[in-house]
This record gives C-alpha cells, structure tokens and sequence, in this order.
C-alpha cells in the first residue's frame, strides 16, 4: 500500500477524530479508534458510542451494581480479576511444590495448621498463628487443588470486578481466617489445609451481595448447599473450615452491603471488617483455653 492510499483508507484513522492515526479497533462495532475514544472492556475496547448502548441496555440489577459498587474500577481496568489471577498462581505454585519429592513433607508441614499452633502452653508444638492463613496455600493433591482453584476463578470472575480489588482480597483473607478459627474452635486437634473456606466465604459473599442487589441467587444456592453437605458426608473433608469461612464471608459482605449506604463508604467497610477480624481474633483466643481447660 502507497503513502497516498494509506491517508485515503479512513480505516486506519479514528473514526471520530480522522486525523489521529490508529490501529486498535473497537471490540463490538469494529470501527477504528484513538486512544482518547478506548474504553477497556472485558476483552479489547470500546467506542464512546458503544459504551453508551451498553449502558442503555444494563439490566437494573446491573445499573444498581454500579451505582453501589463503584464500576470505575471495571471500566478503569476491564473488569479482568487481577486478584483473582495472582491468587491462583500463587496458591498452585506453591501447592505444587509442596508436592514434591524431598521438600514437598516439608513446606506442607510448615504451612499447615492446627488449633495447637494458637496454644503454646496446651500443645507440644510452637507458637505460629500466622499458619491460619498460611494453610491457604497448599492443598492435598491435584484434586483438592484443581477443585479449589476452579472454584476460586469461577467466583473471582463475577465477585472481584464487581466490588474491587481490595474488598475481594479482604474478603478472601478473612473468610480463609474465619475457615482456621472455626477448625480452632470445634477441632483443635485437627490440621488442615486448603483455601476451601475462603472460597466458600467468596460465595456466601455472592448470594448476600447478589440479593442486596435483586439479582437471581438460586443457582449458586443450590452450588453452597451441594458443597457443604458433601463436606458434612465425605470422611477426611474439613466441613470446619467451610462453615467459619462461610460465617466470615456473610459477616464481611454484610459490611460492604451496609457500608455502601454510608457517605464515606471506604472508611465504614474498613472499620467494620477490622472490628470482624478483631472479634475473630478475641474469640479464637479465648474460648478454645476455657474448653481444654473445663475438659481437663
């Protein structure tokens, strides 16, 4: 192609502004675009023009999403799961290493926990509470980690775009806090590992914010209910740790429902998820000693 036939071919100007030379196209009419005129969307950009028709037909679940959730951080990054992403490849990279030949025994033993890691003075092994997150990130097998990690893109995917990155990556923390204070609490003597209660507090979390803005919550109900009960009937599944993040993932969602009717919304979701990690913190520290102790 000549110079004189490229600057005649409107194709390779932005439709809008036709003295801007670009290349990218938008995803949905194809028309050339300028960097000013982009839009991210979830795969590639858009037009203004496009932009504006999708907004049109939002459905008002969607409109209400937005207008509670804060959609810039979508529109800001195409709505990709960045936290979701980082999440899977960490936790599989280490999980895989961990089974390994030779030094697998040995990460999985210092990352696993048990309720003796809280009590020094009850068990016969040191003080490392720092394990009740760090069992996140190794699993017992290729199934218990595929299964989790499926699990954790299909709920990132929807749930992360939705209310943030920094609320999705809160709620997973606590909700995985809440999944070892529960196996504290009613199996001290256990150990575990897996992200499991994270992901289920990742769902709970959907279905409360799902029904907090009139969207259709049937399906992933009925997913919950499957995976908790199977947890309950299946030998060897740690249904502990399923139900304290549960609990945690309704308690944190519940706070960036209230804290979305708030003025200064960031700083009432903060407040109330450090007073439900306080709590979390205040009743694993306490209850367990007044068991053992009223067992002994």
């Amino acid at each position: 192609m000549t110079t004189s036939e490229f600057h005649a071919n409107p194709d390779n100007f932005c439709y809008r502004h036709p003295g801007r030379q670009s290349f990218v196209l938008c995803q949905r009419c194809m028309r050339t675009i300028c960097p000013e005129c982009q839009t991210q969307a979830p795969v590639g950009v858009i037009c203004p023009e496009c932009m504006q028709e999708q907004r049109r037909n939002q459905t008002p679940a969607q409109r209400r999403a937005n207008r509670r959730w804060g959609a810039r951080s979508m529109t800001a990054v195409g709505g990709r799961p960045i936290v979701t992403f980082w999440l899977i490849g960490i936790t599989s990279v280490v999980s895989l290493l961990a089974m390994l030949p030779g030094i697998g025994p040995v990460i999985e033993s210092s990352l696993l926990f048990a309720g003796g890691y809280l009590y020094p003075a009850l068990s016969n092994v040191p003080f490392e509470p720092w394990r009740m997150l760090t069992a996140l990130l190794v699993h017992g097998g290729f199934i218990h980690l595929g299964l989790n990690m499926l699990a954790l893109w299909m709920a990132g995917q929807s749930l992360e775009p939705l209310i943030g990155r920094a609320k999705f990556l809160t709620l997973y923390l606590v909700s995985g806090l809440g999944g070892s204070v529960a196996m504290a609490l009613i199996a001290p003597g256990s150990s575990t590992v897996g992200a499991s209660g994270a992901i289920f507090g990742l769902f709970v979390a959907l279905l409360v914010i799902g029904r907090h803005l009139g969207a259709n919550i049937v399906g992933i109900l009925v997913v919950l209910v499957i995976n908790f009960v199977y947890g309950l009937l299946v030998p060897g599944v740690a249904w502990q740790a399923h139900l304290g993040g549960a609990v945690a993932g309704a308690l944190v969602s519940l706070a960036f429902v209230t804290a979305s009717r708030r003025a200064n919304a960031r700083f009432w979701w903060i407040g109330l998820v450090a007073a439900i990690v306080l709590v979390l913190l205040v009743v694993v520290a306490v209850v367990p000693p007044l068991l053992v102790t009223a067992g002994r």
